[in-house]
C-alpha cells in the first residue's frame, strides 16, 4: 500500500511531542496511523544514538509495552546508550524520580521490588475504602464556589482534589500543597521529549529537597500514612535504600495528581462539547464509571508511554528495530485506533470497550489507575450532581492549552452553574 501522499512532515510530528505546536494533536495522530502502525523519526533527544520509532497502533503499543525481553525501560543498561533520564541532571541534586531510579526507569527485578512496597497502599480495595474522603473533599471544594454560580473548574476542583486525596495518603502536609503545586506545575511544564526550560532544574532540586526534609520529619514523627510506612521499610534495611525511597515518594506525589488533575478538566471539556452526551451522563449517574473509562480513551491525560529501547534486533509491524533504538508508543493514537474501535474519533459515554491504553500495559501500568477511577467517578458524578446546568462562562475558543510532560493540559476552565 502507497501512503507516501499522507506522509507528515516531520517538523509536524516532533512539534506535537515537544509542545510546539499548538494545533490539536488527533488530526496528526490520524494521519500517522496511514503511514504506519510504526514509523521512524528523527530522535528528539539531543546525542541519541540509533533510530527512533513511533508506535501508532494499539496491537503493535501492547507489543512493546508488555515484552520485556526485547524492549526495556532502562536505555543505560544497552552498550553504548545513555541513560536519557541522566541528560541535562544535576548530579548533587537529590534523587527524584525526574534524575534517580524509579519504578517508571528500571525493569524486573528492580521493578518487582519497589513496585510490591507501595502496590498494598494501591489495591482497588484500598482505594475504594477513600472513596468517602474523596467525596468529602469533593463537596467541600465545590461548598466553596456554590453560593458564586460560578468558578475556574481547573484551580477551584480539577487541581485541588486528587493533590488533597494524595497528600491525604502519603501524610504531606496540607500548609505545603501550594509549594507542591509550583513545584509539579514547573516539572510538567518545563518537561517534554528532548526538552528542559530554563530554571526546572531548580525546581526539580527544591522539591527532591523539600522530600528529604519530609522523610527526615517523618523519622522522627512517624504516622498513619504511606511515606511513614515507606521510612519503616527502608530502616528495614534490605529492601529500599534512601536513594529509592526519595525517588518513589516525589514519583508518588507528582504523578498521584497531576494526571488526575489533566483527566477531571479535559474530561469536563470534552463533556461540554458534547452536550448530547453530557445529557445522556446527568441523566443516569451510574453510568459515570463509564464515562471515565470512555473519557480516557478520547482524550486521556499521558499522550505517550515512556520510551523504550530494543535490546536486541527485532522486526515490529514490518520494521527492522536495531538494538539500542528508541520507540515510543503513543497512547493516544492508539486509542483511537480504526482497527480497534468503532467510530474511534467520536466520544460516546455508552461505548462497550475492551481495553484502553490510558494507563498503558503490561508491568509498568499506572499504579495508580484504581486511584484515579475512583476520583473520576467521584469528581464527575458530584459535579454533575450539584451542578446540573454546568457550563462554559467564556467562548469556546477562548479555552487555552498548555503543554506538559509531552500532553496537553488546560491553562483555566471558566464555567458557570
Amino acid at each position: 500500500m502507497d501512503n507516501s501522499d499522507q506522509i507528515l512532515p516531520e517538523k509536524v510530528i516532533l512539534d506535537v511531542f515537544s509542545g510546539e505546536s499548538g494545533e490539536d494533536q488527533f488530526p496528526i495522530f490520524a494521519q500517522m496511523r496511514t503511514m504506519g502502525a510504526v514509523i521512524p523519526i528523527p530522535s528528539p533527544i539531543s546525542g541519541m544514538d540509533g533510530q527512533t520509532w513511533m508506535v501508532t497502533r494499539m496491537e503493535e503499543a501492547m507489543q512493546v509495552l508488555k515484552d520485556h525481553t526485547h524492549f526495556t525501560v532502562d536505555g543505560g543498561s544497552i552498550n553504548g546508550n545513555s541513560d536519557i533520564r541522566q541528560n541535562n541532571a544535576d548530579p548533587s541534586a537529590p534523587p527524584t524520580f525526574l534524575n534517580a531510579k524509579s519504578m517508571l526507569s528500571v525493569d524486573e527485578p528492580d521493578h518487582r521490588r519497589l513496585r510490591r512496597l507501595v502496590s498494598k497502599a494501591f489495591t482497588p480495595k484500598y482505594m475504594e475504602s477513600l472513596r468517602p474522603r474523596v467525596q468529602e473533599i469533593a463537596d467541600e471544594l465545590l461548598d466553596q464556589v456554590q453560593d458564586k454560580g460560578e468558578m475556574d473548574l481547573v484551580k477551584d476542583y480539577a487541581y485541588p482534589l486528587p493533590i488533597n486525596v494524595i497528600s491525604y495518603m502519603l501524610g504531606v502536609p496540607q500548609a505545603d500543597q501550594a509549594r507542591i503545586r509550583v513545584w509539579s506545575e514547573a516539572i510538567a511544564h518545563g518537561l517534554g521529549l528532548g526538552r528542559q526550560e530554563p530554571g526546572v532544574a531548580e525546581q526539580i532540586r527544591a522539591f527532591g529537597e523539600y522530600i528529604v526534609q519530609l522523610v527526615a520529619d517523618k523519622r522522627q514523627h512517624p504516622a498513619d500514612d504511606l511515606i511513614s510506612q515507606l521510612v519503616a521499610i527502608e530502616e528495614e534495611g534490605d529492601r529500599l535504600v534512601e536513594a529509592e525511597l526519595i525517588s518513589m515518594i516525589s514519583l508518588l506525589i507528582f504523578a498521584g495528581h497531576e494526571t488526575t488533575s489533566n483527566l477531571i478538566a479535559t474530561g469536563t471539556l470534552m463533556l461540554l462539547d458534547h452536550p448530547e452526551q453530557l445529557d445522556i451522563a446527568k441523566a443516569d449517574l451510574s453510568l459515570v464509571p463509564e464515562v471515565v473509562e470512555e473519557l480516557l480513551r478520547f482524550n486521556g491525560p499521558a499522550t505517550i508511554a515512556g520510551p523504550r529501547f530494543a535490546t536486541e534486533d527485532i522486526e515490529l509491524a514490518g520494521q527492522q528495530i536495531k538494538k539500542g533504538d528508541m520507540v515510543i508508543p503513543i497512547l493516544k493514537s492508539s486509542n483511537r485506533d480504526e482497527l480497534q474501535f468503532t467510530d474511534p474519533e467520536e466520544l460516546d459515554i455508552t461505548r462497550t470497550m475492551k481495553r484502553h491504553l490510558a494507563f498503558g500495559h503490561g508491568i509498568h501500568m499506572c499504579l495508580g489507575a484504581p486511584l484515579a477511577r475512583v476520583e473520576g467517578d467521584v469528581a464527575f458524578s458530584t459535579l454533575l450532581r450539584r451542578m446540573p446546568n454546568l457550563r462554559l462562562s467564556v467562548p469556546r475558543e477562548n479555552v487555552n492549552w498548555h503543554f506538559t510532560l509531552s500532553s496537553r493540559g488546560l491553562i483555566a476552565l471558566p464555567v458557570a452553574f
